[in-house]
């Protein structure tokens, strides 16, 4: 019961007419092929009439079968007008759903502009490249104190020096080269001295590497 008062929309209404032309059409084939029957027939009686002499059965007849040929012409007249009609139809309808979605998008943006403030967004923009640009320049000057204090002068001298020492006491040039060692199994004089001083032990190596800051 609730479906007979449900307000039709343009689509119901659009697919109510669309059938009634189709069935419009149907009976305009139906009529135009009952005049193409009807037409035949007269043909044949007025050629049966003219066999057998009568001319004023076949003048009524012939103007009989003019008005039966216009009539079947004002078929295909309405016929096309019916086509045309359904055509009209369905562009009108494909014109409003795009009307529709047109509508239906401006009223999306219109609530998105109403939510977004251009002054304040771009207020907002200029805040953050305003902070970026400080933070960078904050970045950059404790960069610069922090070198002044770790590269004063004489410090890195004597850095470099304790590295120096610690290297040569593992046996390391500054080149990165292992320092010529005698071979293995030679009875070398003071090979035995340079042996105990070259075998100084990892942990040893290790504090005095942490002692210099270096990993």
């Amino acid at each position: 019961m609730a479906s007979l008062f449900k307000k039709k929309t343009v689509d119901d209404v659009i697919k109510e007419q669309s059938k009634e032309l189709r069935g419009t059409q149907r009976q305009i084939t139906r009529d135009r092929a009952a005049l193409e029957k009807q037409e035949k027939q007269m043909e044949l009686e007025i050629k049966k009439m003219a066999k057998s002499g009568n001319r004023e059965a076949c003048k009524i007849l012939a103007k009989q079968l003019v008005q039966l040929r216009k009539q079947k012409n004002r078929t295909y007249a309405v016929s096309s007008k019916v086509t045309s009609m359904s055509t009209q139809t369905k562009v009108m309808n494909s014109q409003m759903k795009m009307a529709g979605a047109m509508s239906t998008t401006a009223k999306t943006m219109q609530a998105v502009n109403k939510k977004m403030d251009p002054q304040k967004t771009l207020k907002t923009m200029q805040d953050f490249q305003k902070e970026n640009m400080k933070m960078g320049m904050t970045e950059e000057m404790i960069n610069d104190t922090l070198d002044e204090i770790f590269d004063e002068s004489g410090d890195e001298e004597e850095s470099q020096d304790i590295v120096n020492q610690v290297l040569d006491e593992i046996g390391i040039e500054i080149t990165g080269k292992m320092v010529r060692a005698p071979a293995a199994g030679k009875n070398v004089p003071g090979a035995a001295a340079a042996s105990k001083q070259a075998t100084i032990s990892d942990d040893e190596i290790e504090r005095q590497l942490r002692a210099l800051g270096v990993d």
